[in-house]
């Protein structure tokens, strides 16, 4: 599974793992990517969706309607 967010757009971000010795290792550091499955009544069935913690907590705010508008302008299929 990616680690990519459908609404937020969250990716991994990069950077060095330091060690006590103080040498540099390179790391990723992965968003907190969940899948979860929404019931979308407009079009009479269940998607499932990859969002980011932040982006369960948008869905929550915003409906899950306005959300999947979201990411299909964003050019994504849902």
């Amino acid at each position: 599974m990616s680690a990519h967010c459908q609404l937020t757009g969250r990716k991994p971000g990069f950077g060095n793992a330091i060690s006590h010795s103080h040498r540099r290792t390179s790391r990723r550091f992965d968003p907190n990517i969940q899948r979860k499955r929404y019931w979308l009544p407009s079009e009479g069935r269940y998607v499932r969706l990859t969002l980011s913690a932040k982006g369960l907590k948008t869905v929550d705010v915003i409906g899950i309607e306005a959300a999947v508008a979201r990411i299909r302008a964003r050019g994504e299929k849902v």
